[in-house]
């Protein structure tokens, strides 16, 4: 066999193949007795048939490629091997160059390559801010609203009061079109003082139902700039048909003990400031941690020299139309109803995810990277242990049988594979933050290298995936509904 390597630009390479005539000839004749079991050749039974009958019966042109077909299933792992080259993933036949000898043109992505910059000399200042008295009281706030109690009344709307409506939203211009952008909705509205600037559907719209009464209807218009957090809502002068079905005062319990003691297991109001105080601490640390991490890797990615083949963007941009359709499903709507509200097909929308795919992408690659340099390790029993939190949180949201698909074979496989793969990727995280803290003691290589396999670790879920060398293959917040959003 002989093979010539070419590197191309976008990270693949173009193998030039030739193999003996024999190679051929012995695969012609696999492919006709493979031919001859899936078809009916009078006289024979399946399979028996001698190989010329097979050529006279089908033609050689369709044993040919069938015979090509098995002869590169079995030679392309030792085509790579002598081509040494690592695989991102599946190669393509390009071209059959010719026959007498046989010699074919493959393209093969390759393994991506991180040369990083010197991440050990990054420095980042990190500066948390505390938590504020009004912060907590904040949170009381929102505790004490949560458990007013809502009484009807037969008066128009005011401040504080809870207001019962209907909605349908459409572009202005297109209030009679069959495909409105929300339809006869109901929505809960507290009317506050306060412009809130995450107020759903626009900041401000609460006021708008003031001293109204049930039965009243009113429309409201708004313009949406490029950069609302609602895809589909961007640069749209939307109206808003609303119909008051109901109104209800509220009444909030006394900010004291007695109210502390209701929402928990809290002996005083103190208790329960300390415990909203600790949270929020928890929080905003885990929030500024992630910010932090964010900045520091944008800054090791900018300097680094990163390498991919387009296959492994595609993937990316997979993921994240995969996820995407994942929250509008958990909103009740399919993809075709948000490319339609969007007026996109889906093309387009790969193309405006690559941007966000390929930063992705990157992060991503660095991280690894910067895993295998400083060595970061997962033990075996903290992803034992975070393997069955997981698996304990599903069984009590999944149905029976869905449960029992995840925890087989090699769902579970890669469910151990995609909790490890998160594990190693916070731990990175915290080792670069370390770094760019000047916090961090020189990289040690663990005494005990004898880690657990993940196959050991899901023995009782599941086996895992057989490697092997890969093969060739042939050639939200869009509906404007609070809370949920898409990102």
């Amino acid at each position: 066999m002989k093979v010539e390597t070419a590197h191309l630009e976008d990270h693949q390479v173009k193998l030039t193949v030739e193999i003996e005539t024999s190679a051929l000839e012995s695969a012609k004749r696999k492919a006709a007795r493979k031919i001859a079991r899936q078809i009916k050749i009078p006289g024979f039974r399946p399979g028996k048939a001698p190989y010329p009958i097979v050529l006279r019966q089908v033609g050689e042109a369709s044993v040919l490629e069938e015979a090509i077909e098995i002869l590169i299933q079995d030679i392309y792992p030792e085509i790579i091997k002598t081509a040494e080259i690592e695989p991102f993933g599946p190669g393509t036949l390009e071209n059959i160059l010719s026959t007498e000898p046989p010699k074919f043109e493959f393209v093969v992505p390759l393994k991506a390559t991180v040369e990083l910059s010197d991440y050990k000399r990054v420095r980042e200042s990190y500066e948390p801010e505390g938590i504020k008295d009004e912060d907590v009281e904040d949170v009381i706030d929102n505790l004490l609203e949560q458990h007013a109690i809502s009484e009807p009344v037969d008066r128009n709307s005011q401040t504080g009061d809870l207001v019962h409506i209907q909605i349908n939203v459409s572009k202005v211009g297109e209030e009679d079109d069959s495909n409105p952008l929300i339809k006869e909705r109901p929505i809960n509205i507290l009317i506050t003082d306060k412009d809130e600037e995450d107020e759903w559907p626009f900041p401000g719209f609460a006021k708008h139902l003031l001293d109204l009464k049930v039965g009243d209807r009113k429309q409201i218009k708004y313009r949406y700039d490029d950069d609302t957090q609602y895809d589909n809502f961007r640069n749209v002068d939307a109206i808003f048909d609303v119909e008051v079905m109901g109104v209800s005062s509220r009444t909030l319990p006394q900010r004291d003990d007695e109210f502390a003691q209701s929402v928990g297991a809290f002996s005083s109001i103190d208790e329960l400031r300390k415990t909203i105080r600790e949270n929020l601490e928890n929080q905003a640390l885990t929030s500024y941690n992630a910010e932090y991490d964010e900045r520091i890797l944008e800054k090791i990615v900018d300097e680094s020299s990163i390498s991919y083949p387009p296959q492994m963007l595609e993937k990316e941009i997979d993921a994240i139309i995969h996820n995407l359709n994942e929250r509008l499903e958990q909103q009740g709507l399919s993809m075709d109803l948000y490319l339609k509200s969007r007026q996109l097909e889906m093309e387009s929308l790969r193309d405006e995810t690559r941007s966000v795919a390929e930063t992705r992408l990157k992060k991503s690659l660095v991280l690894l990277e910067a895993a295998d340099l400083e060595n970061i390790q997962i033990d075996p029993q903290e992803l034992q242990v975070e393997t069955e939190k997981t698996l304990g949180e599903a069984s009590r949201v999944l149905p029976e049988r869905e449960y029992r698909k995840l925890v087989k074979g090699e769902v579970a496989s890669n469910l151990v594979g995609n909790i490890m793969m998160e594990m190693l990727i916070e731990k990175t995280r915290q080792r670069l933050r370390e770094i760019s803290r000047g916090e961090a003691s020189e990289t040690e290589t663990p005494e005990n290298d004898e880690m657990e396999s993940e196959q050991e670790l899901i023995d009782d879920t599941g086996e895992q995936e057989q490697k092997e060398t890969p093969m060739l293959e042939s050639n939200d917040a869009d509906i404007l509904e609070n809370p949920t959003e898409i990102e």
